[in-house]
Parts: C-alpha cells; structure tokens; sequence
C-alpha cells in the first residue's frame, strides 16, 4: 500500500492481529508450566479460556490481510518474490538469528535453523507458513482475477468443512495419542478420514484446507463484499463471533474438567496442552467463525484522521516487526508481573491477578515494542532489514 491508497481498515486489522498475537503469548504461562502443561485453578482455566479465545482469530487476520493486499498478484511473479524477499526474508533471518543466541544453546539452535525454526522461539513458524502461500499465489492468481463470487462461495464452503474435520476426527476415533517429534512438541495422531491412510496423507480435502482458506477468504472480501448498514454488520458479525467463541471456548474448558476431574491445579507432560489447545487450533470451524466476524467489523473502519496517521499508520508499518520480536520483551514483563503479583487464586489481587497479569504483560509489552520497532524503522537502509 501506497500512502496515498492505503486501505485504511486494513492498518487498523494489522495493529489489532499483532496486539491479539501478543495477548496469547500472554495467556501461556497460565495453562503451561514449568517442563509441561500446568492450571493453577479453576479460576485460571476459565480466565485462559476466555482471555486465549478472543484472540485467537490473530494469525488468519494476517493472513488475510496479507491475500487482500497481495493476490491476486499486482506485478510479475519475480518482482512479487523480490519484494516479499526484501519485507518478509531479510527480517526474518535476522531475528532468527538473534533469538538463536538469546535462548538455549547457540549451537544447537544454528544447527537446527537448517531444517527449521528455533523451538524457543515458536511464533516463528508462521513466517515458513506465509512463504508457503507466497509460493502458490503466482499458481492461482490467474484464477483468481477472473473467479466469480458464486465459485469463491464453493470454495469457500468446502474449506469450511474442513475447519470441522478435527471435532470429526475425534468423534469417530476418540482421543488421540499423542506422539512427539525430535523437537519434543507434541502432535495428536490423526484417525484417517477420506483417503488419508497411514502410506498417504494427502486425502481429499487436503489441498483445500488449512490457510489455503484464509487466502480464499481475503480474496472474497476484496472482490465481493462490499459497503455494508451497521446493522447488517453487526446482525451478522456479532453473532457469528460469538458462535466461533463459544465452539472454542467451551471445547477448552470441557477438555480441561476432564482432565482435572474437579481437582486442581491440573498438570501434566505438554502434550496435554496440546489436546487443550484442540479446539481453538487455527484450522478449526470456531476460529474460521471468529476471523470472519473480525474482518466484517473491521471493514466498517472508513476514516483517518490524525491519530490515524501519526500513529496506526508507523505502527502497522512497523507490524510484522513487531510479531518477530515481541517475545523478547513479552518473557522478561511476564516474569516481572508474575513476580511482583503471585500466581493464581493467592496472588495479591485473587482471582483478579491472573487477568491483570495478562492485560498488564500485553499492554506493556506492546507498546514498548511498537515504540522501538517505529524507531528502529526509520533507520535508513539497516531499518526495514530488521522490521521490515
């Protein structure tokens, strides 16, 4: 986006996804702990299913965001892959690199940036995701320009049935066993389903699940919908956020009672987080939900103004810096806030020390990191190589 044609909705999206990212990072340490998963109490389940459920729409809205400005492509493919080159790589390898040092040993941490990303550092895999996407929009771009709604809408329906295909999984097979890679994070072993089978894993609906979606999704808001009523808006969005919220939300709790069987704190190795964390998982039916009513909301956001430029506008510049480093600053004011107020049910504020520890660490968090990262962004040259 120029600055003279910036669709001014989409800034406004991009500071909420970093902010939402950022308050999820937040919830972590309040249902994983220590070398597993660990909930204090009750009240902390119910906090973490309600303060990690609402932004958990984060990582698709960039991904949105980044299909309504990018595809179909607006340029050559070479020119689409020097630029994101320049804006997506170059920052990308650099905190990397930083964190490879920061956390855990230098040398392993270089050793394993050869075959992937560094586990102390987790949010990074959404970058190798949005590159995956990069190199499939040039595929599909044709396609897309000359796409009518009726067929985005199939496709679109199709994707969402994909998003249901995890409750299916579980409804047919039970829980799942839990097996874990050489990087110790846990997956949940899937029961096969419409060709899938244990020598092939690419079954019918495996190329149109996933963020394919969410790049079909910024597509279809880009060419098909348009000015809508506030009324319309909210008699669609709100409901339909909702819904997403209470799929998500209770699908958490209802994993969580079980496992605590009324007796807390609940722990466990991390995989049990990981079955928690099922139900809100970015390919599933309540975050598609979510996401949706999200970007209805955010398309009714029309005006500048001051505040607008001087401050959304560095900031969403600044955005995809942000998401790279945030966690550095995020760990040490959890730490502090954790510290200085206790944990859970007998930290200084009660049942209240938990929620403000999660809105302190992000607030503070945030805006510290949209301040240096703004900063650092107009260093000539050296600037967009580090924020982008």
């Amino acid at each position: 986006m120029t600055d003279t044609k910036r669709e001014i909705w989409m800034d406004w999206l991009r500071i909420t996804a970093c902010f939402l990212v950022m308050m999820t990072h937040s919830c972590e340490p309040f249902y994983l702990g220590g070398e597993g998963s660990l909930i204090l109490t009750k009240a902390d389940a119910i906090w973490v299913s309600i303060l990690n459920v609402l932004p958990r729409a984060s990582v698709a809205l960039f991904v949105v965001a980044s299909s309504y400005l990018q595809f179909p492509l607006h340029y050559s493919t070479g020119e689409f892959f020097k630029r994101r080159a320049k804006r997506v790589l170059i920052p990308f390898v650099v905190w990397s690199l930083i964190y490879a040092f920061i956390w855990g040993s230098p040398v392993q941490n270089l050793k394993d940036l050869v075959l992937n990303f560094n586990y102390a550092a987790g949010h990074m895999w959404f970058v190798y995701m949005i590159i995956g996407l990069y190199l499939i929009m040039p595929l599909l771009s044709p396609w897309a320009e000359k796409v009518g709604k009726r067929e985005l809408q199939v496709y679109l329906a199709i994707w969402l049935f994909t998003t249901i295909i995890p409750l299916i999984r579980q409804w047919v097979g039970g829980p799942a066993p839990v097996m874990y890679g050489p990087s110790g994070i846990p997956n949940a072993a899937k029961y096969p389903l419409w060709g899938e089978a244990s020598w092939n894993t690419y079954g019918a609906f495996y190329y149109l699940s996933g963020f394919v979606g969410y790049m079909l999704l910024g597509l279809y808001f880009r060419k098909f919908v348009g000015e809508l009523s506030w009324g319309r808006t909210l008699g669609v969005a709100l409901p339909v956020f909702l819904v997403g919220f209470v799929i998500c939300n209770q699908g958490f709790l209802s994993q969580v009672r079980a496992d605590a069987n009324g007796v807390f704190p609940v722990e466990g190795p991390v995989g049990l987080a990981a079955l928690w964390e099922g139900p809100w998982l970015n390919d599933t039916f309540g975050v598609a939900l979510m996401t949706i009513g999200w970007l209805l909301l955010f398309k009714k956001i029309t005006r500048g103004g001051k505040f607008y430029e001087k401050v959304v506008v560095p900031v969403s510049k600044a955005s995809y810096g942000m998401y790279l480093s945030h966690m550095v600053i995020l760990g040490l004011v959890s730490a502090w806030l954790r510290s200085a107020l206790g944990l859970g049910a007998d930290g200084t504020l009660g049942i209240w020390t938990t929620p403000v520890q999660i809105f302190g660490t992000v607030i503070i968090t945030f805006t510290a990191v949209a301040f240096l990262c703004v900063l650092v962004q107009k260093i000539p040259k050296v600037g967009k190589w580090i924020v982008g």
